[in-house]
């Protein structure tokens, strides 16, 4: 996503993480999951902690609103 740089969601996670955890999101927007999915498919698999992915997923969301608006829409229309 272009310009989907974030701020770092806990001062003591190092930028290499935190681009770690948006890569990661951005692979689970590939595959349609919602917010939740993404949370807990991180946790499980990825042993990345729930709050640290939903503050890096509402930063993106803050910085790329336009994207976000169409694919919460798609979201609402596939459920």
């Amino acid at each position: 996503m272009p310009g989907a740089r974030s701020q770092k969601p806990d001062a003591t996670a190092p930028p290499s993480y935190i681009f770690l955890v948006q890569h990661l999101i951005e692979k689970c927007l590939v595959f349609n999951m919602d917010q939740q999915e993404c949370v807990d498919a991180l946790s499980k698999h990825a042993n990345i902690q729930p709050l640290i992915t939903i503050t890096v997923w509402n930063e993106l969301k803050k910085e790329n609103e336009e994207f976000f608006s169409s694919y919460l829409q798609k979201q609402n229309r596939r459920k």
